[in-house]
């Protein structure tokens, strides 16, 4: 596959072209990432071991979801089947995945615990105090939430964690529809990335902004219901919606990002 670049814009594109592939079939779309949570739960039931699973198996998760967009723009429902379908290209590919996914892990937890040393613990004791039955008084939440410490930590944390999203943004999808050993595939997910950042700037404005006008929706809609209880029926549907039609425009990053080009079936405007 070669690398294209494409115009800052298309990254707004990119967001588009998600809500109207999750649109084509917005059930199986959501029931695949519910299946997904559901698992996660299951999981995390398990010491140590779950959650490291947990970590390992989310590169394979966003070339899941871009099987699923592929498969929906062909007019069929996707179905938890397809969590399966990344080991069946063979054993290059299936050592090429688990490989990334032990990298990814590695990754993971080096950021965790450099930003542990950054904030000198304090965001572990932010999600303690955040905890249901927490003893903390708000303006204890409050003051921690201003210390520097704290702030610096997070700063550590989430810019870390965006950098160790380039090398692994495309990385699935090249080993699995280009045949990619893992480290060639974390090379070249890097330099797709860096090559269209001006299409992946414009992008996460755009899921940004895309996030807030759910969120602003969702509270206006609370608002005219008058029943704050009913809260969490209008904020978790729309938070699975925010992240099935991320992970949806996963697939329109990657094949915009090389050749060959799928030909598009969602409408280009």
């Amino acid at each position: 596959m070669k690398l294209k670049q494409v115009p800052a814009l298309r990254g707004a594109v990119w967001v588009r072209q998600g809500f109207q592939a999750f649109a084509l079939r917005p059930v199986a779309m959501s029931a695949l990432l519910a299946t997904f949570l559901f698992g996660v739960v299951l999981l995390m039931i398990l010491p140590i071991v779950g959650p490291l699973f947990v970590l390992g198996s989310l590169p394979i998760v966003s070339l899941v979801f871009m099987l699923a967009t592929q498969v929906a723009l062909r007019g069929v429902a996707p179905s938890p089947a397809l969590f399966a379908a990344p080991f069946k290209q063979g054993r290059a590919q299936t050592l090429a995945f688990v490989k990334l996914g032990g990298l990814y892990i590695v990754g993971t937890i080096a950021i965790m615990l450099l930003s542990h040393w950054v904030d000198g613990g304090r965001f572990a004791q932010l999600q303690d105090m955040m905890q249901p039955g927490g003893k903390a008084t708000q303006e204890e939440v409050n003051a921690l939430l201003q210390d520097p410490a704290l702030q610096m930590g997070l700063f550590v944390r989430f810019g870390l964690a965006g950098l160790l999203s380039v090398p692994f943004w495309h990385a699935p999808a090249l080993v699995h529809w280009a045949g990619q050993g893992a480290a060639k595939s974390l090379f070249f997910s890097t330099v797709a990335v860096w090559r269209n950042r001006g299409a992946f700037a414009v992008y996460g404005l755009t899921c940004a902004g895309a996030v807030m006008a759910l969120g602003v929706a969702a509270t206006l809609l609370l608002a005219l219901i008058g029943q704050p209880e009913l809260g969490v029926f209008i904020i978790m549907p729309a938070g699975l919606l925010a992240a099935t039609v991320f992970y949806a425009t996963l697939f329109f990053t990657f094949f915009d990002s090389f050749e060959p080009s799928i030909p598009p079936t969602v409408p280009e405007a």
